[in-house]
């Protein structure tokens, strides 16, 4: 059973609330999972992917995470974690829901809700009387008042609804989960301490906010911030490099030793969070004739750091336009550190189309130190060693932060390339003397003005 006692003797928490159904297998719902299953909680995982609910079954994660892949098998073997397709599996005993489904951008760039509206009327038709919603998934501002409440009250059943957001990061997500304080807000006092009673037994420490819009717009912000913290980064080092400075030597050089400063580094930003809740944000504060101008312009700063790179690429090489030449991009996963799998909203995949477009018969070639070379090819590229990638290619985009690429012999490596011997070092993890010390092939990076100067 659950370790902690709740802080209210008064609402106390309920028996029957030690097993929940978690609604969608991704990366937050299956984590989540993992960690209430440590506690003590009888988990009912719900994902209706059916190549994803195989594989959970058989005890294998759809994403990597150091040392998941054991936690989960753990949670199964002791019968604590149960992975089904439907609710009707389940039947109507639950009294704990947690909706953690998907909610992408469309085509036009507007937040979907269909998956919301989809779970929650199912979870409607289960639930039992007096039953308690929790909505996790990222949303635009008013969605759990708006279109989960109405759904739950049109059910007829007695029901609390509380809306507690998901705020870990991808690679570390199950340390995060015990320590992080959880955020929630609620419809009333009772859900706020019934949802409370759970999340105590998962972290020391939870956060009452005064309403679901409160709850909502903090998980939005959050990423926003980081988004926008990300982007001024980049545009030091952008405006470093139209000064001739180097941007990295600023950037290190204005952050140490002074608390006031602690501006990012540049690289690339991208992933499934950081993508798209600014765009959810921006959306939200339509309704109330406010535009986000700045959480705004750092996301356009961000996207439009892949073609910069393309673009500073091809102003200094000519591949020309026949075949043969050879390109590789190691790090294909949105971000290196915490490593993780994830390929979504990545932006070194764009950097790959845009690659595409103007080296149209170069050969195209990819490396990840955590990604699965099936995965690779199907993102077109030919998947490789990272001394394969370097043989014969003319060109070695590092694209990830992943501390990895930082130890590798690259004076050694660059003797199998062939002239120009570029390296694009997107993240800068390569050490300095690296850069600055090269020998018969060039390195850039973003805000790098050395490497500018050195092929003039």
């Amino acid at each position: 059973m659950p370790r902690k006692k709740i802080l209210q003797p008064s609402l106390s928490f309920r028996k029957s609330d030690s097993v929940i159904g978690i609604v969608g297998m991704g990366y937050v719902g299956l984590t989540l999972s993992v960690a209430l299953a440590d506690r003590g909680f009888t988990i009912w995982g719900i994902e209706n992917h059916l190549e994803t609910l195989s594989k959970l079954q058989c005890g294998e994660p759809h994403f990597h995470e150091k040392g998941f892949a054991s936690r989960l098998r753990q949670a199964l073997a002791k019968g604590s974690l149960r992975f089904v397709e439907s609710l009707s599996e389940i039947g109507n005993s639950l009294s704990v829901y947690i909706i953690t489904v998907g909610t992408p951008l469309s085509a036009s760039g507007a937040s979907r809700i269909d998956m919301i509206k989809k779970i929650a009327g199912e979870t409607c038709h289960h639930m039992s009387d007096d039953g308690l919603v929790i909505l996790r998934s990222t949303v635009r501002l008013g969605t759990t008042r708006e279109v989960v409440l109405p759904l739950l009250r049109r059910s007829g059943k007695s029901f609390m609804l509380a809306y507690c957001p998901e705020r870990t990061i991808e690679g570390n997500a199950i340390e995060e989960l015990s320590h992080l304080p959880q955020i929630i807000g609620a419809i009333d006092e009772a859900s706020l301490w019934r949802a409370s009673s759970i999340f105590q037994h998962m972290t020391a420490t939870t956060i009452h906010v005064s309403s679901l819009e409160a709850a909502e717009i903090i998980k939005l912000l959050d990423n926003s911030f980081r988004d926008v913290s990300f982007a001024i980064g980049n545009e030091i080092a952008l405006l470093c490099e139209a000064a001739g400075l180097d941007g990295q030597e600023v950037v290190n050089a204005a952050n140490k030793g002074y608390d006031r400063t602690n501006i990012p580094f540049p690289g690339f930003v991208g992933g499934p969070c950081l993508h798209k809740d600014p765009h959810i944000l921006i959306e939200s504060m339509q309704r109330y004739d406010y535009a986000p101008h700045l959480i705004s312009y750092g996301r356009q700063i961000n996207k439009s750091l892949p073609n910069y790179v393309c673009q500073k690429i091809r102003s200094r090489i000519e591949l020309g336009s026949g075949t043969g030449h050879k390109i590789t991009v190691m790090g294909l996963a949105f971000k290196g550190h915490p490593e993780t799998s994830d390929l979504r909203a990545s932006p070194s995949l764009d950097l790959v189309a845009i690659l595409n477009k103007i080296y149209p018969d170069a050969h195209l070639c990819g490396h990840d130190f955590v990604i699965n070379d099936q995965a690779i090819r199907k993102t077109g590229l030919e998947a490789v060693s990272v001394e394969e990638g370097f043989e014969e290619a003319s060109l070695v985009i590092i694209a990830t932060n992943n501390k990895r690429y930082q130890w590798l012999d690259i004076d050694l490596l660059t003797k199998r390339m062939v002239t120009p011997r570029m390296i694009f070092d997107v993240w800068s993890v390569l050490p300095v003397s690296v850069r600055h010390d090269a020998q018969n092939y060039t390195v850039l990076s973003i805000g790098n003005s050395a490497a500018k100067e050195k092929l003039a």
